[in-house]
Order: structure tokens, then C-alpha cells, then sequence
């Protein structure tokens, strides 16, 4: 049988994995940092209607600007944005890559501070550029101090702040934001796959005016409860958009997923409705990890990481034996969970505490 090795592969992509995380169909699934919650009935009727209207359309390509739902997603982040600063993809992983089309590749870098998000270095090599990673600090919180000099010594074309950070969940502050840029003089991405679980913090929306080289990434995959659409986005400046035209696909957005993203905006305040209680479910999980002695990280995420494992591969599988997943991301010591429903929560809650007199 045929294996990599007997394939002409790029250099750069010798021994590489590609990204995954297990897929069980186990009654608590809390290791992809979905939202758990199912939507409300009302919501998903208006969208299969939108979807329905949208089917009698496909044997014609979409529209390739995706107008509609960029003037959804304007009007839903605010901030005075016009359509013309926002951009759309399949999941914020394919508006990550074009920006890294667009900016990186060959003879170009691309810097972040680990642990971070582990698609970073895999969008790094598939454009072929180079990966810096800068260590986070034993808390894991970025200070201006650290990320200027960080930045200030590997001068990249790119970088990535993360926030709040995944898997860590640590919040990002406006002030790194600001001297990340003043720094250097590359692409500065923040992304805020997780911002609408952090109620502290204001968007790095709100610091684009005058700021060309700042690009600010979402998604409706997390507090949306829209991760199976696959919609990710983007806001920047005008003249970034007309950069990511330049590397994207022809009519990368379907019909079905425009229509599906548009409709689900126009409910937001109800898509976003259990927010809160994925935050309540997030601190009740903290506070019980803490009482039962285990090291919990700070969030402002839908997730916390978890410290004070002896043997974390170990509990992972234990609780995958009893129909509970969450994450080993590899981290000493350490495994992320999602924060689910109630129930959800219970159950993941109940069973850590069973394990902790041998798992310590």
C-alpha cells in the first residue's frame, strides 16, 4: 500500500499530523469547545425556510461577494463597520489561511505565543511559512512587555494574538493589542474565536479606525451554536478584503451557507441567549475543580484548562470509557474541558471527583 513517504511531498510538510481531535459519539462530548446547547425551535424553522428559498436557486453560483451576509455581519458587530471591512470563509480556519496566502508564504514568518491554537503552525506550513513560536509566561497571560519584545526581535510579517486564548482561555487585554501594533510593522491578527464568552473586554473591533494593518477574526462556530455550518469572518480594513479576493477560491461561500449564516444573524439575541449560562456552567465547573485541589487557569472562554493531573492521559480515557469526552492537548499535567449544559457539567463534574483519589 502507498504511504506518504512513496509521495513527492513539500519538505515542509514531512511529518506533519494533520489537526483532530477525536470524534466519539459519546452521550457528553465537551472537547471541541462547541456550544452545546441545541437552538430554539423558532430559529431553526427560519432558517430552514431561508435554506429552502435558497435551493431553488444552486443551479446558479452563489453570489460571489456574499453581500447580503456581509451587511448582516456588519450590522450584527457594530462599531460604524461597512460591508466593505468585512469578509466571510468556511470556518475561521479558511480566513486564517487566506490572510496567510495573502501575507505569508515563502521567505515570510509567522509568529504566535504558546500554547496557543494548534492551527496555527499547520496553516503555517500549508502556506509555507515560517512558524515562530514564543513562549507564554507560567500564567499564560501576554503583557505589552513581553509581546514587544517578542516582536521587536523576530520582526515578523505576521502575527497572531489570540484572545481569549485557546486552550488556555486567557483573556487578552486592550493594551497588548495596541503596542503589538505600534511594535512592528506587519499583519496583526486577533482572533476572537471566543470573544462573546468574555463579558469584560470590548471587541479589538472597536480599534481598527486608523489601523490598516489590524485584522480582527470570529466565528459563528462557538457562541453562535453553528459550528456544522462552517462560517468564520473577518474585519479589517477595506484594502485587506481586496487583498483576500486576490487568493480566495471562486464562489467560496455556498448558497446554503449564505443563507443559513444570514438567517441565524437575524435571531442573534436568541442564538446568543445561553451565553450566560454557558459562563454559569464554566465558573460552577472552576469552583468545583478548585474544592477537589485541581489547578484551574482563568478563563474568559467557554472552556477551562485544568492543572494538577498526575497522569492526564489516563483520566482522559477513563472518562472516554464512561461516555465523557474532553481534551489531552498534551500539556503537562493538564486537560482542557469544555462548559456544557447543566446536566453536562454534572456529569463531567461527578466523574472527575470519582477519579480524583486515584488520578492525583
Amino acid at each position: 500500500m502507498t504511504s506518504l513517504s512513496d509521495l513527492p511531498l513539500r519538505a515542509n510538510l514531512v511529518g506533519k499530523q494533520p489537526y483532530g481531535a477525536p470524534q466519539d459519539p459519546v452521550p457528553v462530548s465537551l472537547n471541541v469547545n462547541e456550544n452545546t446547547h441545541p437552538i430554539p425551535e423558532g430559529v431553526v424553522a427560519d432558517i430552514a425556510e431561508s435554506l429552502a428559498q435558497a435551493v431553488h436557486g444552486v443551479n446558479r453560483y452563489p453570489d460571489r461577494e456574499f453581500t447580503e451576509l456581509r451587511e448582516a455581519l456588519a450590522g450584527y458587530l457594530g462599531h460604524g463597520l461597512t460591508v466593505e471591512q468585512l469578509w466571510a470563509a468556511n470556518g475561521s480556519n479558511e480566513v486564517l489561511q487566506q490572510i496567510l496566502q495573502a501575507f505569508g508564504g515563502p521567505g515570510r514568518s509567522l509568529l504566535s505565543f504558546t500554547p496557543t491554537y494548534s492551527m496555527y503552525p499547520l496553516l503555517a506550513s500549508g502556506t509555507d511559512t515560517e512558524w515562530i513560536a514564543v513562549a507564554r509566561p507560567a500564567d499564560y497571560a501576554l503583557t505589552p512587555e513581553l509581546v514587544v519584545g517578542a516582536l521587536r526581535e523576530h520582526r515578523p510579517d505576521i502575527a497572531i494574538l489570540c484572545g481569549p486564548n485557546n486552550p488556555t482561555g486567557t483573556p487578552l487585554d486592550r493594551e497588548v493589542i495596541l503596542a503589538a501594533y505600534e511594535a512592528f510593522d506587519g499583519i496583526l491578527i486577533v482572533d476572537e474565536a471566543y470573544h462573546e464568552f468574555d463579558a469584560q473586554r470590548e471587541s479589538a473591533v472597536a480599534l481598527l479606525p486608523g489601523r490598516h494593518r489590524l485584522l480582527v477574526s470570529r466565528t459563528m462556530s462557538k457562541a453562535f451554536a453553528f459550528a456544522g455550518v462552517r462560517l468564520g469572518y473577518l474585519a479589517a480594513d477595506p484594502a485587506v478584503i481586496d487583498a483576500l479576493r486576490l487568493v480566495r477560491l471562486p464562489y467560496h461561500l455556498s448558497a446554503l451557507t449564505q443563507a443559513a449564516a444570514t438567517a441565524a444573524i437575524r435571531h442573534s439575541d436568541e442564538m446568543l441567549a445561553t451565553v450566560a449560562d454557558i459562563r454559569d456552567q464554566r465558573d460552577r465547573l472552576a469552583a468545583a475543580l478548585v474544592q477537589l485541589g485541581y489547578e484551574v487557569h482563568p478563563s474568559g472562554a467557554n472552556f477551562l484548562l485544568v492543572g494538577g493531573f498526575d497522569d492526564p492521559a489516563a483520566v482522559f480515557e477513563s472518562l472516554r470509557a464512561q461516555g465523557i469526552l474532553i481534551r489531552n492537548l498534551g500539556i503537562e499535567g493538564h486537560l482542557r474541558i469544555t462548559a456544557g449544559t447543566e446536566s453536562e457539567t454534572t456529569a463531567v463534574i461527578e466523574a472527575i471527583a470519582a477519579l480524583t483519589p486515584t488520578a492525583r
